[in-house]
């Protein structure tokens, strides 16, 4: 099935720690996106972004000098970039937008902004959680390594964990625009000496906290065709939303890249064995394991042995634990899966986000047309 619609632009913002305001960080990505495309800021009439403000899309619009027809400000954690590609590969269809873009920016680390206890009193999970002071999201996601590390066995678990983390920081070292980049191999040791934070995920199994931003322009396979560049067709895709905390979600072994991925791969007419490489959310080590499995690369329980031997180029980037914050990732998996399908003799990438807690998920197949 073809939808119809490519990918024609891909940039970064500045990344890492820029002391840059987050509509700066926008501004770059979306113009830097948009000279990749060929295009002009005039050409854009449909814009898809959050985390700016209240009305996010309508600011960066502003900021722009933009007036878009069709906006989309859905906040959905990692997952938003992926969701937002489906949404927009709709709208081009039905007519409401020719070219859409899609956008995101955070300066958490030059801001200091994260934090580590975001509960809002009224909502249901807070009285449930917040008595006992779990770190957010990390001890969330501990929970779900316990119970992984408990079912499949401990000593394969946490192998398998440690070598996301390794082979994150051996892609990292390949690219020049990682944070990471040049710090030197990360060893199976480097990652059991780090010092715990929630067990059982250590500090190598956690993301980064950095700057950065990133965006990807789509249009019309027919538009596409007199643009420069290779052309990223948008396959297939496919979104689904679980639970918005742990106590919500049924089975953490099972997340809803099950319901997603089966969604986008159902469009797309094709199977994980089709694909070249895989762009996939890595908030923390355990979260890749999950998502592998839940997309059918291996079975449930087998992707330590998948990871292990490296036959799926994944995560290419360097990814969130040693490329950039996933924040900035849920859209910078995008930008990375269309360099590689126009670097490589990839045909066909699929990109997955996450959402906090494994919340909401968002899988993308492109392929790359001649």
């Amino acid at each position: 099935m073809s939808t119809g619609v490519c990918i024609v632009g891909a940039a970064e913002s500045d990344l890492g720690v820029t002391g840059k305001t987050v509509l700066h960080l926008q501004t770059q990505a979306i113009t830097r996106a948009l000279a990749d495309a060929g295009l002009r800021l005039a050409d854009v009439d449909g814009l898809a972004t959050n985390g700016v403000s209240r009305f996010s899309a309508t600011q960066v619009a502003e900021h722009l000098g933009l007036r878009p027809r069709w906006t989309d400000s859905t906040f959905a954690g990692g997952s938003a970039f992926e969701l937002y590609v489906g949404h927009a590969v709709q709208a081009i269809q039905a007519g409401q937008a020719s070219v859409v873009v899609i956008s995101y920016g955070s300066n958490q680390r030059s801001a200091r902004s994260r934090t580590l206890d975001p509960y809002e009193a009224h909502t249901p999970e807070a009285q449930f959680e917040q008595p006992y002071g779990p770190l957010y999201p990390v001890s969330a996601y501990a929970m779900a390594a316990q119970l992984y590390l408990h079912t499949y066995g401990a000593a394969r678990g946490r192998a398998g964990m440690t070598e996301v983390a390794v082979a994150a920081r051996e892609w990292a070292l390949a690219n020049p625009r990682a944070y990471r980049y040049g710090a030197g191999p990360l060893s199976a040791g480097d990652v059991s000496d780090s010092p715990l934070l929630s067990d059982p995920l250590r500090v190598a199994d956690c993301c980064l906290v950095t700057d950065g931003g990133g965006a990807v322009v789509l249009t019309t396979a027919s538009l596409a065709r007199d643009l420069p560049g290779v052309l990223v067709e948008v396959l297939g895709y496919g979104e689904a939303t679980t639970g918005t905390s742990i106590v919500g979600i049924g089975d953490l072994l099972r997340t809803g890249a099950v319901e997603s991925g089966r969604r986008a791969f159902t469009m797309a007419g094709l199977t994980p064995a089709d694909v070249d490489s895989a762009q996939i959310y890595d908030s923390f080590t355990i979260t890749v394991l999950l998502s592998l499995e839940a997309l059918g690369f291996c079975g449930f329980g087998e992707a330590p042995d998948l990871v292990a031997a490296g036959t799926l180029p994944l995560n290419t980037s360097g990814g969130g634990l040693s490329y950039c914050h996933p924040g900035q990732l849920g859209v910078l998996l995008l930008v990375e899966a269309v360099r590689r399908l126009r670097a490589t003799p990839d045909r066909t990438a699929l990109v997955h986000g996450t959402g906090g807690i494994l919340s909401t998920h968002g899988t993308v197949l492109l392929g790359r047309t001649t």
